[in-house]
């Protein structure tokens, strides 16, 4: 039997670990993990991948790529299909820092909570300039919601909502937000509010959030305290709080997990398949 190889192309100096597991949990039979790849140097890579096996043995060989840094990940994973002609191909899969999984679990739970329809709903995601926060923003934009992120400097937000509309076609609005008054002026009158930001920083109080009428939903992506949104617990599960919905990082993280695995397995049925952020944002809808 044809063994599944995975290569892992990682634009950090060492492939993630977390990467290699759920790479074997998904149905890898061998993971082979490169470091410090860049557009630069990847060519080779890819070379060995689409000219080893032919027919039905291709669909064998699959490419993952990761890393820390997204936009480090999108110029590697361009690269990589601009690598593939004709036949010459193999099933590949983008995820650094695990921001499409991650994202596309957080925004499929939340609408799903709300019914499945969040067209001409407000969202805001704080601390939205990171990749898992400008990822959450393009899915929510794609399903119809009025969306915005905040960050603490207005030049950078701008510069992440402009890379949104230019890769994804979302209009997203970028507020400046450097304290929490300010995070709590940019709330008001959201029904959605997710929290992106690092480790180690409450974004938003419980207190400003359990109080404003129109909130329907809050989401936190970090599961170690403190957490980014005061008041709710990393387990959370569209549990409901002060008449809201609350979901925690870890409430999300088992179909974060649960879409990186299925993920893997579906690269090794064909060899012509490409799973970015839409393709994961579908499949993850389809899952939740």
């Amino acid at each position: 039997m044809t063994k599944k190889l995975l290569f892992q192309f990682d634009t950090d100096p060492t492939p993630s670990v977390f990467d290699v597991v759920v790479g074997y949990d998904g149905g890898a039979d061998h993971i082979t993990g490169y470091g410090n790849v860049t557009p630069e140097n990847v060519g080779a890579y890819v070379d060995g991948t689409i000219y080893t096996r032919g027919g039905s043995e291709k669909k064998s060989t699959a490419i993952f790529v990761g890393g820390g840094d997204m936009a480090a990940g999108e110029a590697v994973y361009d690269a990589v299909q601009k690598r593939f002609f004709g036949p010459f191909r193999v099933s590949t899969m983008l995820d650094s820092n695990g921001s499409n999984t991650t994202a596309a679990a957080g925004v499929a739970l939340a609408v799903k909570a709300l019914g499945g329809d969040v067209k001409g709903k407000k969202a805001v995601i704080l601390a939205g300039t990171g990749p898992v926060g400008m990822r959450s923003a393009a899915m929510l934009g794609k399903e119809g919601a009025i969306v915005a992120i905040t960050g603490r400097d207005l030049g950078k937000t701008q510069k992440a909502a402009d890379a949104i509309e230019k890769r994804f076609g979302v209009k997203v609005e970028a507020i400046e937000a450097k304290d929490e008054a300010a995070r709590k002026a940019a709330v008001a009158g959201a029904n959605l509010v997710f929290s992106a930001g690092a480790i180690g920083f409450e974004l938003l109080s419980e207190e400003n959030w359990s109080s404003e009428a129109s909130i329907e939903i809050v989401v936190d992506y970090n599961a170690q305290p403190p957490l980014g949104i005061g008041g709710i617990d990393a387990m959370d599960k569209a549990k409901e709080r002060h008449g809201k919905l609350a979901l925690g990082a870890l409430g999300l993280g088992g179909l974060k997990l649960k879409l990186h695995r299925t993920l893997i397995g579906k690269l090794f049925e064909a060899a012509d398949q490409s799973f970015d952020a839409d393709e994961i944002y579908a499949l993850a809808k389809e899952m939740a």
